[in-house]
C-alpha cells in the first residue's frame, strides 16, 4: 500500500523522537562528574553528613556546615585491609571539660593586667573568682558569669596524672578574638574572628610539650569590640589510628537521590552507593530520616577472594562538639542495631546557625545475616563477612537513621517529625520500614534520578540538568516536615549559614519552585505557619514576617528588621503560583482576608520601595529597588487573579488594571537606554529583574515582553567569568537568580549562555563545600552561604516549561 507524504512524514518524526528518547536516557547515566560537595546521607539540617572533597578517603566526611561527621569504610581483601571511605575515626578523651560541660571556676579580670599575666608564675589572687563560661547569650549558649566590657583576662588551673597521649585540641567558644597560653606558651591565637558555638582548635606543639605531671595553668585574653561576647575552653586527647593503604576510586556520579563510587582494593572491585530517597511523591518515605548505604562486591582477577567490610559511624553525629555519647545495640531476629545519643538530651534547647544536634539517637542498622554493634567509645559499625568473592557481585546495605524524637517546637509546643506523628512509630519501627522498602526504593529512586534528568534536559539542556541533580537533595534537606496536633503538616526550612531563621518568606520564595514542580502539599507547608503568625494575631503588623524564629524554634520573627513589600510580594505571588498549578483558588479563599491585607500595603508602598532591606539583603539599604517593585507590581497582578479565580469580578478588574498601569509608569521612570535601572532614578546603574519571571510563569501578560528582551540582550554583554554579576554594585552574584533571569530569555541560546557559567562556577570553585548560592563571578569563590534550599529555584525553568 502506498504511503502518503504527511503519513510518512509522521512516522519518521515518530522514529526521530524515539531516537531523541534513548538519547534522552543515555545522557541520564552519565549525570554529575563534578561538584563542590558531595551529598551521602541527606536528611534535615541536622542529619546531613557530605563528602567536602572530589576523593572520598581525602579527608573525613561532614557535616554541611564543615564539622565532622565522620563515617570510615574499611574493606579487607585476604587479610590486608584498604580504606575506601572518609578517615579513621579517632578516640577522643576529656583532658579538662569546659565550662559548660562541668563546674570550672577560673580567676578573671576586666582590667588590663601585668604584662607576666599569662605565665605559670603569676598570681592572680587578687583577681574575681567565677564559673566560666564568661560573657551574656550568644546563640544557644548563656555565660555563667557575666561578661560587658571589651576585654576579659582569665587563668585556670588544673592537675594532671599523666601527660595525655595523642593530639591536643581546645574545645572552645570564643566571640570575638582570643589568645590562650599553657604554662605560659602560645596555644591558640586568633583575631580579628569569632566564632558562634563551640570548636575544636589544635594546640601548638611548643604549648603541647610544656604541658606536665602536676599543676598546670591555662591563661586566657578574649576581645570583643562589640555585642555579646563568650569565652569557655576546654582540653581534648585525640588518638588517631594508622591510615593503611588506600582503595582506588576509580569514579564518582552523582544523581538526585544518590551519590556512587567505584573503587578497586587490590583484587576486589567495590560498587558503593549512598541514597537518601527522597521522594517528593511519597511523603511517608520523604520524611523518614533513613538512608542506605549500598555495597556491591566482586573478583577482579577471575579468582575468588576472601572479603570483609566494615562501615563505622562517629557517635558524635549524635552530638553538637561534644565527645560523649552514650551507646547500645541489639537484634532482633531481623536487623542488628546500634544506636548512640547524648546522655543529657537537651532536646530543643540548642538554637542557631552553625550548631549540630544534641537530642536524640543515631541509628545503624544491618540486616540479620550481619551485625551492627558499638566498637571501640566512640562510634557504631555495620560488619559485613562476605566470605569467598569471585565475578559475580555480592551486595548488601546499611541503614543509617536518625530520630530526634521532637523536631521543632511551634509557639511553645514541641512538635515532631511527620514519620512520628502516631504514637505507635518507634525508631524500630522506621527501620523495619526502611529494610521492608530497600528493594522497591532503590529501583524507585534510580527511575526518578534519570526522570528528572530527562525531564530537565528537555527544559533547558544538559548542563542544565547537571545543576537541577546537584541541587535536588540539598534543597529538601534544608527543611523538616513536621506534624501539627490537628495532622497538618508544616514544612520549615533553616537559613544554612546565613543567619539559621527558621521558616524565612525569603528563602521560601526562591526554593519554591522545586516544590510547586513535585509537591503543592509541601508548598502550602511552607506558607502556612506565616499565614497562622498574622491570623493568630502573634504578629500584627500589615504586612507578612520575615521568619519564624531561630532554628528549631519557631515562636516569632528574631531576625531583627522587617521586610514589608519583599514578604508581602513573596507570599501573594506563592499563593497565586499554586492556585496556577491546582487549577482553584481554594488555598487562598482560606487566607483571603490576610492576602487583602498584604496587597493593600503593596498598593500603598510597593511601587515605588522605601529605603529598605529585600531578599538580598547582604547588599543592604536600597531605596526605589525597580526589581522589588516588580514584585510588588506581579503580586498584585497575582491577587487579582486569584480574584477572577474566586469569581471576585470588582477586585480582579481592579487589580488586573492597577498592575498593568503601574508596569507601563515603572517602564518610564526605570529606563535607562539599552537597560533599566537598579532603581528609579539612579541612572547608569543596572540589577538582574529575576522578579519579572512569574509574570511569564503565571502568565499575567502585565508587563510588555520587549522589558525581558532588553534585559536579556543588556545582560549578555555583561557576564564575568563565572556568572551575571546581581547588579551594578558589585561582582558578586546569586546562582539562584541567575537561573530565575536565564528563564526570562526568549531563545534556548540565551538561556544557555546566561547558565554555562554557573555550572563552570558549580565545577570550578574552588570553594569546597556543599553548593554556596552567593559566590564571585570574577573567581568563582564562595562569598558566603552554603547547603541553603534557595537551590530549589534552579527548577524554575522545568516549572516554566510543565505549563
Amino acid at each position: 500500500m502506498k504511503i502518503s507524504l504527511p503519513i510518512r512524514m509522521i512516522a519518521i518524526i515518530k522514529i526521530l523522537h524515539t531516537l531523541f528518547i534513548c538519547f534522552i536516557s543515555l545522557i541520564s547515566f552519565s549525570q554529575v562528574k563534578k561538584a563542590p560537595a558531595y551529598p551521602l546521607i541527606a536528611h534535615d539540617p541536622y542529619f546531613s553528613i557530605w563528602s567536602f572533597n572530589d576523593q572520598l578517603t581525602a579527608e573525613p566526611t561532614r557535616h554541611w556546615t564543615g564539622a565532622e561527621n565522620s563515617l570510615h569504610g574499611t574493606i579487607t581483601v585476604d587479610g590486608k585491609p584498604y580504606t575506601f571511605l572518609g578517615q579513621p575515626i579517632t578516640d577522643a578523651s576529656i583532658v579538662i571539660p569546659t565550662g559548660s560541660e562541668a563546674q570550672v571556676n577560673v580567676h578573671y579580670t576586666f582590667e588590663k593586667p601585668q604584662a607576666n599575666w599569662n605565665t605559670e608564675t603569676f598570681s592572680s589572687n587578687s583577681w574575681q573568682t567565677g564559673p566560666a563560661p564568661l560573657g551574656g547569650e550568644v546563640g544557644s549558649a548563656t555565660a555563667k558569669t557575666k561578661w560587658d566590657s571589651k576585654e576579659v583576662w582569665m587563668v585556670r588551673d588544673f592537675n594532671l596524672d599523666k601527660i595525655p597521649e595523642g593530639k591536643l585540641q581546645l574545645i572552645i567558644f570564643y566571640d570575638d578574638d582570643v589568645e590562650v597560653y599553657l604554662n605560659g606558651v602560645l596555644a591558640y591565637q586568633c583575631g580579628p574572628c569569632y566564632v558562634s558555638d563551640y570548636v575544636m582548635r589544635d594546640v601548638s606543639d611548643e604549648a603541647t610539650k610544656a604541658l606536665k605531671v602536676g599543676k598546670n595553668r591555662m591563661s586566657i585574653h578574649c576581645t570583643n569590640p562589640q555585642g555579646p561576647g563568650f569565652i569557655d575552653v576546654g582540653l581534648i586527647s585525640r588518638t588517631v589510628a594508622p591510615k593503611g593503604e588506600i582503595a582506588i576510586q576509580k569514579s564518582l556520579t552523582v544523581t538526585a537521590t544518590q551519590t556512587k563510587y567505584e573503587f578497586s582494593a587490590g583484587e576486589i572491585d567495590l560498587s558503593l552507593l549512598f541514597t537518601s530517597p527522597l521522594l517528593l511523591d511519597e511523603l511517608e518515605v520523604l520524611s523518614r530520616p533513613a538512608s542506605y548505604i549500598t555495597y556491591a562486591v566482586k573478583s577482579n582477577d577471575g579468582k575468588s577472594h576472601d572479603v570483609k567490610l566494615d562501615l563505622q559511624a562517629a557517635g558524635q553525629i549524635a552530638t553538637n562538639n561534644s565527645i560523649q555519647a552514650v551507646y547500645d545495640n541489639f537484634d532482633d531476629g531481623k536487623l542488628s542495631i546500634a544506636s548512640a545519643g547524648t546522655k543529657d538530651q537537651p532536646i530543643l534547647i540548642r538554637k542557631g546557625d552553625n550548631v549540630r544536634i544534641d537530642w536524640g539517637y543515631l541509628y545503624l542498622a544491618t540486616p540479620e545475616k550481619f551485625q551492627a554493634k558499638r566498637l571501640a567509645n566512640n562510634r557504631l559499625t555495620s560488619s559485613f563477612d562476605f566470605g569467598k568473592v569471585n565475578d559475580q557481585a555480592v551486595e548488601s546495605h546499611s541503614i543509617l537513621a536518625y530520630d530526634d524524637i521532637y523536631s521543632v517546637q511551634y509557639f511553645g509546643k514541641n512538635l515532631k517529625a511527620w514519620w512520628r506523628r502516631d504514637e505507635g512509630m518507634t525508631p524500630n519501627q522506621l527501620l523495619h520500614d526502611a529494610e521492608k522498602d530497600y528493594e522497591r526504593l532503590m529501583k524507585k529512586c534510580e527511575v526518578f534520578d534519570k526522570n528528572l534528568f530527562v525531564d530537565a534536559t528537555k527544559a533547558g539542556g544538559e548542563t542544565y540538568a547537571e545543576l537541577c541533580a546537584m541541587a535536588y537533595r540539598q534543597a529538601i534537606a534544608a527543611h523538616k516536615v513536621v506534624a501539627k496536633p490537628d495532622g497538618s503538616l508544616l514544612f520549615f526550612s533553616k537559613e544554612n549559614f546565613s543567619n539559621g531563621s527558621i521558616g524565612t518568606v525569603d528563602v521560601t520564595y526562591p526554593s519554591a519552585p522545586l516544590f510547586l514542580l513535585y509537591n503543592i502539599e509541601l508548598m502550602k507547608g511552607m506558607l502556612e505557619f506565616i499565614f497562622e503568625y498574622s491570623e493568630s494575631k502573634r504578629w500584627t503588623k500589615p504586612f507578612a514576617a520575615h521568619d519564624l524564629g531561630t532554628y528549631p524554634i519557631a515562636n516569632g520573627q528574631t531576625y531583627p528588621e522587617d521586610m514589608p513589600v519583599e514578604e508581602c510580594g513573596n507570599m501573594i505571588i506563592l499563593t497565586t503560583a499554586i492556585a496556577d498549578r491546582e487549577g482553584n483558588a481554594d488555598y487562598a479563599r482560606k487566607h483571603w482576608a490576610t492576602l487583602t491585607t498584604w496587597v493593600e500595603y503593596l498598593k500603598r508602598e510597593g511601587f515605588d520601595p522605601a529605603n529598605q532591606l529585600c531578599t538580598d539583603d547582604f547588599a543592604g539599604h536600597l531605596a526605589r529597588n525597580t526589581n522589588l517593585s516588580i514584585k510588588s507590581i506581579v503580586a498584585m497582578a497575582g491577587y487579582g487573579k486569584l480574584a477572577r479565580m474566586l469569581g471576585n469580578q470588582t477586585a480582579a478588574n481592579e487589580y488586573t488594571a492597577l498592575a498593568k498601569s503601574m508596569a507601563g509608569k515603572w517602564m518610564e521612570m526605570a529606563n535607562d537606554g539599552d537597560h533599566y535601572t537598579l532603581a528609579f532614578g539612579a541612572n547608569n546603574t543596572w540589577s538582574q529583574k529575576y522578579n519579572l519571571v512569574w509574570d511569564k510563569i503565571l502568565d499575567l501578560k502585565i508587563f510588555p515582553t520587549e522589558v525581558a528582551e532588553k534585559e536579556i540582550a543588556f545582560y549578555l554583554k555583561h557576564q564575568e567569568k563565572f556568572g551575571l554579576p546581581l547588579d551594578s554594585r558589585k561582582t558578586y552574584t546569586k546562582s539562584d537568580w541567575i537561573l530565575w533571569t536565564a528563564t526570562l530569555a526568549a531563545s534556548q541560546k540565551d538561556f544557555e549562555a546566561i547558565i554555562n557559567p554557573v555550572y563552570k562556577y558549580a565545577t570550578e570553585t574552588p570553594t569546597r563545600v556543599p553548593l554556596s548560592d552567593w559566590h564571585e563571578t570574577i573567581n568563582g569563590k564562595q562569598v558566603g552561604f552554603q547547603a541553603r534550599s534557595v537551590v530549589g529555584g534552579y527548577f524554575i525553568k522545568m516549572l516554566k516549561e510543565k505549563k
